[in-house]
């Protein structure tokens, strides 16, 4: 398996560097070199990238700019010059920290440390069916059952699971497209509830976990058919 990667590094000898690495090595493929985190951003819109190898040092936006305006960034391995930048590299989850100058034996560690986590990112299985989102600057692994409801809160939407409630930046359409239809459910404008946990429901309210959730009149109908089939 390869993953696509992308390098961003405002050397271009450093970028010459970490491409040639990239270039030789069996598990990565590389889709495109940026100079400056504009470019990268605008460059992630239009390709599928699995990981960045990201130089922190960068002028006007550096490389942990970059990262708080990602939305959903893919792995990142951090490059510098500067060791002090350790501690904050992994507040960001970042899959590895690299320092300049690399050497071939730690390139290669840092790849299979991103393999490894690509690999239990994807190995999917039917009972813990789960997506990730961004809560806090941070990539959080959510399990879709245990999610019990979504609740609409401005700007931002509310998670509500067995653990803990998960607060992230996003309007409910756009969330509900992540969500399988057969599993869940919008029930009202500022509610999406999880077929299986609903315990009951009347013509105004929908119960989950002993909650009652507001029902739209017009739901009604349809969520008696979605439950007839969980």
């Amino acid at each position: 398996m390869k993953l696509r990667c992308i390098i961003v590094d405002d050397s271009s000898m450093q970028r010459m560097a970490v491409a040639k690495l990239v270039n030789n090595h069996p598990n990565l493929a590389m889709v495109a070199e940026y100079s400056n985190a504009i470019e990268a951003k605008n460059g992630l819109k239009n390709n599928e990238v699995d990981l960045i190898f990201l130089d922190v040092e960068m002028p006007i936006i550096n490389g942990f700019d970059l990262l708080e305006s990602l939305e959903n960034p893919p792995q990142v391995i951090l490059i510098t010059g500067k060791p002090d930048y350790a501690l904050k590299a992994f507040d960001y989850d970042v899959t590895d920290y690299l320092h300049k100058p690399i050497t071939m034996s730690r390139f290669d560690a840092s790849v299979k440390r991103a393999v490894g986590k690509y690999e239990q990112m994807h190995r999917v299985q039917e009972d813990e069916e789960h997506i990730f989102v961004k809560s806090n600057l941070k990539k959080r692994k959510v399990i879709l059952n245990d999610i019990k409801w979504i609740e609409a809160l401005g700007d931002y939407i509310k998670l509500v699971t067995d653990e803990a409630n998960i607060v992230i930046l996003s309007t409910m359409k756009s969330f509900e497209k992540q969500l399988p239809e057969d599993k869940f459910l919008r029930i009202h404008k500022s509610y999406i509830v999880n077929l299986e946990k609903v315990e009951k429901f009347n013509s105004k309210n929908v119960e989950v976990d002993g909650r009652q959730i507001p029902l739209s009149r017009n739901k009604k109908t349809e969520l008696a058919e979605a439950l007839s089939n969980v």
